[in-house]
């Protein structure tokens, strides 16, 4: 507890002293959240369920205690809602040879799909410069054309994960078809597809500090607060994955910033503090946020996900995703110097963790958006597991955890910092 108390002494007072810093984020605090969180009563914070809009509604209830704005006047949610395709009439034909209805995958708005060689179709044969992922998520940030995709074998025995990882989606006027297919590519095809299509409503939760005197400049803190519901009983007979690191601690981490924030209430830039959701079946609450803002005006991007373990490096540490990509983690290393506190680049550069969290989403599009985590991802025994629980976390550390990112973050909200770009993709 020394070098948090360290802290507290280094930190710009502001118009709040380090001993209601320490009153503001301390580990009673951070442990009620959490607890709340990560109960057994959220039922593991599934998307579609009431559980997480029960989630929802604790975290606006907090943000309207903390004194924030909402978004764009109301409340506190900003709604949008993901697309459930159920194809009931496939009819597919390549030259003279006819698809099964159960060989095809479609992603797509519109409830009757009609694509033939006229037609403006960008043409994917998958081999070793394509995935199937890459090229959905390349057509989900927004296609110019509609895509055939034709799977090789590895693709056709991914068929049926394909397919239902293809259901839920938002996406513009363009569609996307798989199909099997080996050797060439093909000559003439006919695609006829009727979908029944519904709409399912999800919401992020934002809440928004007005700066004083850069306005119209934003700096964001986020996490997500889905997780994976309930599932199969584990060996123990407990069936709720309560996500308590994964990520009921980010989601703590950034309540706990925007009542400290908000009491200090000197930031010069605009804060928004933002809880995703749907970020555990393919990030689209990030997705959805990140169309809503001019990234030119978004000057950084706090992304917190997973601080609840120590990090490889034990305690007084975290690392930052995709460090190398802009200065972000010089500056917030700057700023806690002599606080024994080290931010360190992401250990796990072969798991590309920059682009699989909710920063990414702001990243494609040149914001310095980073994901700060202590999650040892060759080593978490709990992760996406009932296990993950509040019991298993180190709630000292991640208290410290949080402070530190306020202390990092200090001359990037006040303007004397601006994090370099990172390159749009």
């Amino acid at each position: 507890m020394k070098k948090i108390a360290t802290i507290f002494c280094l930190l710009a007072s502001g118009v709040v002293s380090a001993q209601k810093l320490e009153k503001i984020i301390s580990v009673e605090e951070v442990t009620k959240t959490e607890a709340y969180l990560s109960s057994d009563a959220m039922e593991g914070r599934r998307v579609y369920t009431p559980a997480i809009d029960r989630a929802a509604d604790f975290i606006a209830a907090r943000f309207k205690e903390a004194g924030l704005q909402p978004l764009k006047g109301g409340d506190y949610f900003q709604p949008f809602a993901m697309l459930h395709v159920e194809p009931d009439q496939v009819q597919v034909t390549v030259g003279s040879i006819s698809i099964p209805a159960d060989s095809v995958a479609v992603l797509t708005s519109l409830e009757n799909l009609t694509l033939g060689p006229s037609d403006s179709v960008q043409v994917i044969a998958l081999d070793k410069d394509h995935t199937v992922t890459q090229v959905v998520n390349n057509f989900r940030r927004g296609s110019a054309t509609n895509v055939l995709v034709l799977l090789d074998s590895l693709g056709i025995s991914r068929l049926a994960r394909y397919r239902r990882a293809l259901g839920d989606h938002f996406t513009g006027p363009h569609s996307l078809v798989m199909i099997p297919w080996y050797g060439a590519s093909p000559g003439a095809f006919s695609i006829h597809i009727h979908s029944t299509i519904t709409q399912k409503p999800l919401k992020n939760v934002v809440g928004v500090l007005p700066g004083t005197s850069r306005p119209n400049e934003y700096v964001i803190f986020s996490a997500h607060y889905d997780h994976l519901g309930i599932g199969k009983p584990d060996a123990k007979g407990d069936s709720i994955y309560n996500g308590a690191n994964d990520d009921a601690s980010g989601t703590t981490a950034v309540l706990m910033l925007a009542k400290y924030f908000s009491a200090r209430h000197d930031n010069a830039r605009t804060l928004v503090f933002v809880a995703f959701t749907a970020e555990e079946i393919g990030e689209y609450g990030s997705q959805y946020f990140a169309t809503q803002w001019n990234p030119d005006q978004v000057v950084a991007m706090f992304n917190i996900e997973m601080i609840g373990t120590t990090s490889k490096w034990g305690t007084h540490s975290a690392y930052i995703t995709g460090f190398e990509r802009s200065d972000f983690g010089k500056i917030l290393q700057k700023n806690l110097e002599g606080t024994g506190f080290t931010f360190y680049p992401d250990p796990y550069p072969t798991q590309n963790l920059f682009y699989r969290s909710d920063n990414a989403s702001l990243a494609r599009v040149g914001v310095p958006a980073h994901t700060i985590s202590t999650s040892k991802m060759d080593n978490e025994p709990y992760y996406h597991k009932q296990g993950d629980e509040i019991s298993t976390l180190d709630m000292e550390n991640m208290t410290q955890i949080i402070q530190s990112i306020a202390l990092s973050s200090v001359g990037i909200i006040s303007g004397t910092d601006t994090p370099t770009r990172v390159p749009s993709i």
